[in-house]
């Protein structure tokens, strides 16, 4: 399965998936922090960067990371300072940044990766510790105690896993559902690609919970605690997985016995990359991440009406202005905020999906040079802090914070 994601083989060229010694090499101390040098964004640009609504507080640079490149990404707000915290994928290992004050960005250190380097490398968080996998061979699931953030002596630090779970090797990606405490690692070695069960309620001691293989290898998926419009799933534990050639429905609330609901598919399928929810349950907003080159769209995200799940069904398309890649995108409220690779970030208004209206109100575009049709640029986007500031990790540069211009 190492070798599933599409953009590997667009990717393999810049990055090295191998050990490199000259990558994790830690900063020195006088490069923990980057002052960040506010830019709004006047006149369509923010410094250097296309933009239309957004400004820059502020970036740390690949370099500062000692990385060759980065991928995923996702937030920890302390719940008991409010500091709100960066958990940046690199290639060789996740990075850890207090973005509390954007005007001195702190670089507290980073967790390497388990065994060898990796382009793809996916973290979320439960209780207070960040769950992180890779697709390095016998990686596993590293476990990371994110109240250490709270008092590192001398950044950046070197930091070990609290724990870490073998029970998978490598794994393409990681779901979590919060409300109930369970993990769920997707395209790893194990039931076929499939999704891994993990009872993490006790962080520290992850459990084996079994899994589902029914539908194939899932590159990514969300896993909610259903409150949607079909009342015969409310409360309910809902998977829906981006499957590469098909999204699968499963109910996998009994963990001894998932149960598939619904199987669906799209016109001009490329590979069924991610998608979301809706904060009402009611839609799922989906990407395909070859459609742009295969079928010659500009970029194209999908919208599932899920309101009877036995029998979903496309609801409406919507096209961006350009004919970037879209990547990974995450609803909040009513906008869609979608990492589009070479695009940047994009955020598309969303409070009249039902009448299928879609509009673009703003971007920040971290990639400069073009457009094109590639694998290059935003990875992932981050929106949910509650200062507004919003999380972004470009695969060439690295971290950005951008924020709404007031």
């Amino acid at each position: 399965m190492f070798f599933r994601s599409l953009c590997f083989v667009f990717l393999l060229v810049l990055f090295s998936c191998g050990n490199d010694d000259s990558l994790t090499t830690m900063a020195s101390d006088d490069d923990n922090s980057a002052t960040s040098n506010f830019i709004p964004c006047e006149n369509g640009m923010a410094g250097e960067f296309p933009c239309n609504g957004y400004d820059l507080l502020g970036r740390i640079e690949l370099a500062q990371f000692s990385a060759g490149s980065a991928n995923d990404i996702w937030g920890w707000t302390d719940g008991t300072t409010g500091k709100e915290y960066a958990l940046v994928g690199l290639n060789n290992g996740t990075a850890f940044v207090d973005v509390t004050d954007t005007e001195n960005l702190i670089y507290l250190g980073k967790l390497p990766t388990a065994t060898n380097s990796s382009i793809w490398r996916d973290v979320k968080i439960y209780d207070d510790y960040a769950f992180i996998v890779a697709e390095a061979r016998g990686h596993g699931m590293q476990v990371f105690d994110l109240k250490r953030l709270r008092n590192v002596a001398s950044p950046p630090a070197s930091f070990a896993a609290d724990t870490r779970y073998t029970a998978i090797g490598n794994a393409h990606n990681i779901v979590i559902n919060e409300q109930i405490g369970y993990a769920y690692p997707v395209g790893s070695n194990t039931f076929g690609g499939g999704i891994h069960f993990v009872n993490i309620q006790n962080p520290m001691n992850p459990v084996a919970a079994g899994g589902y293989a029914g539908n194939g290898y899932t590159h990514d998926a969300q896993v909610i605690t259903y409150s949607g419009p079909d009342a015969d799933y409310s409360g309910q534990e809902i998977f829906v997985g981006a499957n590469e050639n098909i999204i699968a429905v499963v109910d996998i609330t009994d963990k001894d016995n998932p149960v598939e609901i619904a199987t669906l598919d799209y016109p001009n399928l490329g590979y069924t990359h991610q998608g979301w929810f809706t904060e009402d349950h009611r839609f799922f907003i989906l990407g395909d991440e070859t459609d742009e080159r295969d079928s010659g769209f500009n970029s194209r995200t999908l919208v599932f009406d899920m309101q009877d799940l036995d029998r979903p069904m496309l609801h409406a398309t919507y096209l961006g202005p350009t004919t970037a890649i879209d990547h990974n995108g995450y609803v909040k409220g009513d906008e869609f905020f979608l990492a589009n690779y070479t695009a940047g970030v994009r955020v598309i208004d969303i409070a009249d999906i039902e009448n299928q209206n879609m509009t673009e109100t703003g971007f920040f575009d971290t990639f400069p040079s073009s457009n094109i049709t590639s694998f290059d640029g935003v990875w992932s986007v981050y929106p949910y802090f509650e200062s507004g500031n919003i999380l972004v990790n470009d695969s060439n540069t690295g971290l950005y914070i951008i924020k709404r211009s007031q």
